[in-house]
């Protein structure tokens, strides 16, 4: 067995996205090659409602998927194909742009003003970027979490593990995305895919997900290109690891719980512009010209 090593512990930056929501970036419009098959990873956590309820008003997406998962709160959605819906704690959607929908996802707090959720978004390969749109809504109680002996929990969005099989199907890049939960403590190995790209981002307690045996003195980076030695990885670090077929962490005195995701690279030229990512700049182009003109939806 091989132990990835941590390549990289970087901090989600805080951006404003949408009408005006506050949110924390921990990769995205860059870096395509670190994290193929995925392009963008935000955290959108708030206590405040003026700082989310202003939400994301109808926008376009082309060639791609974008993953919502929901902790706290709720979030509205609605689309040009005419579905509309709201997501609560726990619950996930895989939206599948394809060809072109227009969108809009508008969060709610719950009864004490928290919101908290994640989007991911992950690149279609060339041959299904222009793919009929489609949706696949996943309600919380169809999750399947698996307990192990020493505490640690998986719950299990999409792909195999321990056993389980996640809910989501079909995904080109045949990603799996876990929500982890180590108790206090507690050293675990988990198991991934040799041939994929993967990530942690750490979004409750600490944890130092370094084999006992590499150097210690990871470096920490913010994408402003400052640094300084990093030791654990805390609340919004985003682990980016290298090629092996395990993961190990060292859960701190709190415990850790963080988002596990890896996917098959598909090693693609990438042209990106907002929320339309292409392959080449002309079929970038081409987008933007029909969504300009009103041919951008197929029907």
């Amino acid at each position: 067995m091989s132990i990835r090593a941590v390549r990289q512990i970087s901090e989600a930056e805080p951006k404003m996205e949408g009408a005006g929501v506050h949110l924390h970036r921990a990769f995205g419009f860059g870096r395509t090659d670190d994290f193929d098959p995925f392009l963008l990873f935000d955290d959108f956590r708030n206590d405040d409602p003026d700082k989310y309820r202003a939400g994301f008003p109808w926008h376009p997406h082309r060639g791609i998927e974008t993953i919502t998962y929901v902790l706290a709160g709720t979030v509205e959605h609605g689309d040009s194909l005419g579905n509309r819906g709201a997501m609560g704690p726990g619950d996930v959607q895989w939206m599948t742009a394809g060809a072109g929908i227009m969108h809009q996802e508008m969060p709610k707090g719950d009864p004490q003003g928290r919101m908290h959720g994640f989007q991911l978004w992950a690149n279609l390969p060339k041959a299904h970027k222009m793919t009929q749109p489609r949706y696949q809504d996943i309600d919380s109680t169809d999750i399947p979490e698996v307990t192990e002996d020493d505490g640690t929990k998986a719950r299990i969005i999409c792909g195999d593990f321990w056993g389980q099989r996640g809910p989501v199907d079909g995904i080109a890049a045949d990603p799996r995305y876990l929500d982890i939960s180590v108790p206090p403590g507690t050293r675990k190995r988990l198991p991934i895919e040799t041939t994929t790209h993967a990530f942690a981002y750490v979004f409750e307690g600490s944890g130092d997900f370094r084999d006992a045996s590499a150097p210690r003195g990871v470096v920490t980076e913010r994408y402003d290109g400052q640094g300084e030695a990093g030791m654990d990885a805390r609340n919004r670090s985003l682990v980016l690891f290298d090629a092996g077929d395990e993961i190990t962490v060292q859960a701190g005195d709190e415990g850790i719980r963080f988002l596990l995701v890896s996917g098959q690279p598909l090693r693609e030229p990438v042209a990106w512009r907002g929320p339309i990512v292409m392959n080449t700049p002309d079929e970038l182009r081409l987008a933007w010209e029909q969504l300009n003109d009103g041919t951008f939806i197929r029907k």
